[in-house]
């Protein structure tokens, strides 16, 4: 219920310049508070929110930061956001999508630890795939997140509640985490942006690790710009994380004006005609302005892609949730249960010997960063309705991920961008990948193509996109 004390209703975007621009003319941080609590409610037919912080307590945090000078300069002062729930919030449970696996979280993950201080706040822990092993949003036992345009379509996952949150207004950004495209499939279903970073850039710490050597924290927000303003925050070298990297100078994109793309014969899109004609028109965009086009090999990057989860990686994801599993099979999503049962068969030999393949295929792909700037596909191939997935749990997550899962394995960071609707309302994405360090490159040009697309993000009512400005970062 809305309190007696704050009832100024706040009813623009949750852009963060929006925002900021709200802030500067007399709205406060309770306002907004105010308007997201009333907007979540609006919408609890969808289960996107797993844990609330409650209202009065949000409102306190939003009150107090406005009674702050200091708090008032910070970078992302009185900006809401989510978090998905492998990620864990001090005070609040963390479920990874499964009741009987959790736990109250003692401290904040790395990530949020710098968002908190940079001004943000906390809105709630948002739904996933079970231990965010899938890329359809379905396999929860807290309900399976429907589509912001289509409630008959899956949201993608695992991130699915946190993209939707942003999609539908209800947060100004929101946390997912990516292993092997979660952090940009839910992106490109809800016509919003999803930033990967480079493995190692943003610490795991404090994550219900999935594939821990690859899993990244990635960001959902309506534009590019926001997404590397949150990035700026939670990027960083974190020594209580050992995956967290020191060596990750940012990377500026091959000169020139080159982006490449697969060869014809090696895009898939299963039957999708609107999927590939949006793919083909994103192709145009970039020759539209003034980038060449040249067409690569995708070969040795989809080998990786199938390595993922044909290879020992799955047997790392299993030994994620080993003891547990064990000790509560019963808890555990049955695709998951089927997707982790392959890890048993494994062997010592044949991870070593993939390891060593892995690095052959991450120095066989190194020459294209000095041809193209990024490698343009599209997000997914296609997409699904719920029911169509109940049906082929297994076989339609694993075709959704066809040009996603390499990302991680290859060292690689990812933007995804929108990239237009099919005929019948449904959002297509862009994903540009480009080599480790290279994300604010990426988002300069994915800001270029979501600006030329001149849709605006989300479901609606948010201001156009426009291109990055080189100097200032907007």
């Amino acid at each position: 219920m809305r309190s007696n004390t704050d009832m100024a209703a706040y009813d623009g975007p949750l852009s963060i310049p929006t925002l900021r621009a709200a802030y500067a003319h007399g709205v406060t941080p309770a306002d907004v508070i105010e308007a997201v609590h009333d907007r979540i409610e609006a919408v609890r037919d969808n289960p996107i929110w797993i844990s609330l912080v409650p209202r009065d307590q949000a409102l306190a945090r939003a009150r107090a930061l406005a009674r702050s000078e200091a708090a008032a300069r910070s970078p992302l002062y009185g900006m809401p956001f989510a978090v998905k729930d492998n990620i864990d919030v001090a005070g609040m449970e963390t479920t990874a999508a499964c009741p009987q696996f959790v736990y109250l979280a003692r401290h904040h993950a790395h990530a949020i630890e710098r968002l908190e201080a940079a001004g943000a706040i906390v809105i709630g822990k948002t739904n996933l795939d079970q231990f965010a092993t899938g890329l359809v949003g379905t396999r929860s036992p807290y309900g399976a997140c429907r589509n912001a345009f289509d409630t008959r379509y899956i949201s993608g996952g695992s991130s699915s509640g946190s993209a939707l949150a942003v999609a539908l207004g209800q947060v100004a950004f929101a946390l997912g985490t990516d292993t092997a495209g979660s952090g940009r499939i839910p992106a490109a279903f809800n016509n919003i942006v999803g930033l990967k970073p480079t493995p190692g850039l943003v610490s795991t710490r404090g994550v219900v690790p999935a594939c821990r050597s690859l899993d990244c924290v990635s960001i959902f927000a309506l534009d590019c710009a926001d997404a590397l303003e949150v990035l700026d925050v939670v990027a960083g070298f974190d020594i209580e994380d050992p995956f967290s990297r020191r060596d990750l100078p940012t990377r500026h994109l091959a000169p020139g004006n080159a982006v490449a793309i697969p060869r014809r014969s090696q895009c898939q899109f299963w039957d999708d005609r609107d999927y590939a004609e949006l793919y083909r028109a994103g192709i145009e965009r970039c020759r539209a302005l003034g980038m060449e086009v040249i067409e690569v090999d995708l070969a040795p990057f989809m080998e990786a892609q199938r390595m993922l989860y044909e290879g020992p990686w799955i047997a790392e994801r299993a030994a994620a949730i080993a003891p547990f599993m064990d000790a509560h099979p019963e808890a555990v999503h049955g695709a998951i249960q089927i997707t982790l049962g392959a890890a048993g068969a494994i062997s010592a030999t044949e991870a070593f010997s993939a390891f060593h393949r892995l690095a052959t295929l991450r120095r066989e792909t190194e020459w294209l960063w000095e041809r193209a700037c990024c490698l343009l596909l599209p997000a997914a191939p296609t997409i699904y309705r719920v029911d169509e997935i109940e049906q082929q749990p297994l076989e339609l997550n694993t075709r959704l991920g066809y040009y996603s899962n390499f990302v991680n394995l290859l060292g690689l960071a990812a933007v995804n961008v929108p990239g237009g609707m099919r005929g019948d309302g449904l959002p297509f994405g862009l994903s540009l990948v480009g080599p480790a360090c290279s994300e604010r490159a990426l988002a300069m040009l994915g800001s270029r193509l979501h600006a030329a697309l001149a849709v605006p993000a989300g479901l609606g009512g948010n201001p156009l996109p426009a291109p990055l400005a080189e100097e200032t970062g907007r």
